[in-house]
């Protein structure tokens, strides 16, 4: 086969559009629509060719397919093969290694001509393997394999050990890290290449080409159940993909993955996280600035007769905000409430078990930590007002709670206070102690055994306590300048890798070392 770094891609009309329906309309592959949106963010150029004879209204999808997904189109026919390579090397220039070229088995016509040209020529939907003698030209089953060949290139292409990472998280999330150049197939300037992880797959013949894994297991959350007492995680249950997953995981203690599984069940829990918090009081010295986590209360049912004594004993006062337990993974899992009554518990529509957590007066201001291994960055935010303000507010609804989602919109007094999702001014700067905050972000880092989470902090009026609210895994980490942000992850997980590799590789006999080095 040919061997070189992959320098660009092209996908053939005949392996895009699908067989014309009854009234000669044609549509986009699904798998040939899924492979344009891993290839433009990919960092590989990428166009679509067709053929002289190819219908308006085909010529007309084509284009805006490639629009969308910002491909570069191309005339390409037997008859007319030099006019259209040159047309390609003057878009491209020198693509700086082999062109791979996609196309229907039913065009011999076309690829087989091109053999000689130094690219390689892929033909799916047949069964895979090399075409006999012919070293340029490659037979796969299935269009969604290509990302496979692309890693496959690339690594063995390189003149130095690169490590190729595996990544699933649900398609937004990974368009949102991917259009930031999160997740390159080429290598990385720290020798990373990453390749999406498909469950329309074998996930066993995907993970024997990658070194390690990163994941987003909370996306493929389907039900999570908590028992009666205290602790957390009787059950979490998983996609059938993500599930597959874990089970080849349980199997290979061994394999390498950003983070384990276990190591996230903390941060699905919010009664787990309130008590691991409790524990940064050991950070605290005297005369100095003090970080925590909030007061809390678990309730199991809003009904309970003592529940305003248990609210006092827990140094709770009104008002206070209402999580469901599960912190992320399930439809509700962000359904909160900020109550002003205790009467007004009853009648809650929040998701129980629930965690009744001090309302903080903070100023409106947030500021969001992110930590990528061994880096902590921050970004201040407008957050929800005072309990005052939120008080005004409650009247307008008739002194009702005030319940809305975490993820779509805040309680806000937009009349009497300017609050929105705007970075505050650089005066906000003046009450945070990072100092202090990055001590708690490594001590954070430790005991929970994360690589990638964020947190968030407000810093208390009058006490001027810093408490810590919300703890999540694998977050954007959007407000970090990508410039900045993107390098720093990609140390993160490399590091991450050498790190569970010196580990593993202590832990074995002598005679087996030097399989990890």
């Amino acid at each position: 086969m040919v061997m070189g770094k992959v320098g660009g891609i092209i996908l053939d009309e005949s392996v895009v559009f699908g067989r014309d329906d009854e009234n000669g309309n044609a549509s986009v592959l699904p798998a040939a629509e899924y492979l344009l949106r891993k290839l433009r963010h990919s960092s590989i150029p990428t166009g679509i060719s067709y053929g002289l004879s190819l219908s308006t209204h085909k010529m007309s999808l084509l284009k805006r397919t490639a629009k969308l997904h910002s491909c570069d189109c191309f005339s390409l026919d037997a008859s007319s093969l030099d006019n259209a390579l040159n047309g390609i090397g003057l878009n491209w220039g020198d693509a700086g290694g082999i062109i791979l070229y996609l196309v229907s088995n039913d065009k011999k016509d076309v690829f087989l001509k091109m053999t000689d040209r130094g690219w390689l020529i892929i033909v799916p939907n047949v069964e895979g393997g090399n075409a006999g003698e012919n070293s340029s030209l490659l037979y796969i089953k299935k269009l969604e394999e290509l990302p496979l060949t692309i890693c496959r290139l690339n690594k063995k292409a390189v003149n130095y050990n690169v490590v190729t990472v595996g990544f699933i998280m649900k398609p937004s999330r990974e368009e949102d890290f991917a259009k930031r150049g999160a997740f390159p197939m080429r290598p990385t300037e720290n020798g990373l290449i990453f390749m999406p992880l498909t469950f329309d797959l074998p996930i066993s013949s995907q993970l024997e080409e990658i070194d390690v894994i990163l994941h987003k297991a909370t996306d493929e959350i389907i039900s999570v159940e908590l028992s009666s007492s205290s602790e957390f995680a009787d059950k979490v249950t998983f996609t059938r993909g993500m599930n597959e997953l874990e089970r080849y995981m349980a199997h290979y203690p061994d394999f390498c993955s950003i983070d384990p599984l276990k190591n996230i069940y903390p941060v699905l829990d919010r009664l787990k996280i309130q008590q691991i918090l409790h524990d940064l009081e050991d950070l605290n010295k005297e005369g100095c600035k003090t970080i925590r986590g909030p007061h809390f209360l678990k309730i199991d049912d809003f009904n309970e007769p003592d529940l305003g004594q248990r609210l006092l004993e827990a140094n709770l006062t009104l008002p206070s905000i209402v999580k469901p337990q599960i912190a992320c993974g399930v439809a509700d899992a962000h359904s909160m409430a900020i109550v002003f009554k205790v009467e007004d518990y009853k009648d809650l529509s929040t998701p129980l078990p629930a965690v009744v957590q001090e309302y903080v007066d903070h100023s409106s201001s947030i500021f969001k930590f992110y930590v990528l291994g061994e880096r902590v960055f921050y970004a201040a935010k407008k957050s929800t007002p005072n309990a005052d303000v939120l008080m005004k507010l409650s009247e307008k609804h008739g002194f009702k709670p005030l319940v809305f989602d975490s993820l779509k919109s805040l309680p806000i007094d937009k009349e009497n206070q300017n609050v929105g999702d705007g970075v505050c001014s650089k005066d906000s700067n003046q009450f945070i102690d990072l100092d202090l905050v990055t001590d708690a972000a490594i001590w954070l880092r430790r005991r929970l055994d994360l690589t990638i989470f964020g947190f968030d902090v407000v810093v208390q009026e009058g006490s001027g306590d810093h408490v810590i609210v919300d703890v999540n895994y694998l977050p954007s980490f959007k407000e970090v300048p990508d410039t900045i942000a993107i390098p720093a992850f990609w140390d993160a997980i490399k590091s991450r890798f050498e790190s569970l590799k010196t580990k593993q590789a202590m832990s074995l006999p002598p005679t087996q070392v030097n399989h990890f080095t």
